[in-house]
């Protein structure tokens, strides 16, 4: 049964299916109770709007990490690019005024905290465990390796990781979100829980 959300999520701008943001929805609503949930990749705040009012409902933190000014595929020239997003004075993509928007309509601003900057300076001095974390941020292996890295030493013992846009197959996307869902298999840290279409969820096994 799809979740019940604060805002009409077909008005927010996005790529997150509705079956992959309901299993985002329910992993959040079922973890969140001991600790922050951190979502890599924001862009408008579909996504975060499915975690966001999941954390609500559990009095919960939903860090919401983003640049905010696009990733490669969203840029002028390549398939994903929105020209509503372009800022002509900066010369440069900015969601941040649609991602804030977001959260104003959805209720989320005592709930979201939204984290402004490139995922390698914030995970520089985190220290704060995570019930789950959530990467779809640049899909580049480089830059997915960073989100990997970075934070998914931080997710506790029985939290959830979950990645977005995993395809086995390069004929159907990109791999590097791939590649790190084999790595994290591959670490014995995580077992896996299920695949929604491009959405792998995975849990931190208890040792």
């Amino acid at each position: 049964m799809p979740p019940v959300l604060p805002i009409d999520i077909e008005s927010v701008k996005g790529f997150m299916d509705p079956d992959e943001g309901a299993a985002l929805h329910d992993m959040a609503l079922s973890v969140a109770e001991c600790g922050p949930v951190m979502e890599i990749g924001s862009y408008c705040g579909k996504s975060t709007v499915y975690l966001g009012s999941a954390c609500k409902a559990r009095n919960a933190l939903l860090f919401a990490l983003d640049h905010h000014r696009g990733s490669e595929e969203n840029q002028p020239g390549w398939e994903h690019h929105d020209t509503d997003l372009w800022d002509h004075d900066a010369n440069a993509m900015d969601t941040m005024p649609f991602f804030r928007d977001t959260i104003r309509r959805a209720g989320l601003e005592d709930t979201v905290v939204a984290l402004v900057t490139k995922s390698r300076l914030a995970a520089r001095h985190w220290n704060i465990p995570l019930s789950m974390l959530f990467i779809d941020g640049g899909h580049a292996l480089e830059m997915a390796m960073i989100d990997y890295r970075g934070f998914s030493p931080h997710v506790m013992q029985g939290g959830i990781l979950a990645i977005h846009d995993i395809f086995a197959d390069p004929k159907d996307g990109g791999q590097a979100p791939y590649e790190i869902y084999r790595l994290a298999l591959a670490s014995g840290l995580y077992e896996e829980l299920a695949m929604v279409k491009s959405l792998g969820l995975l849990r931190r096994v208890l040792v």
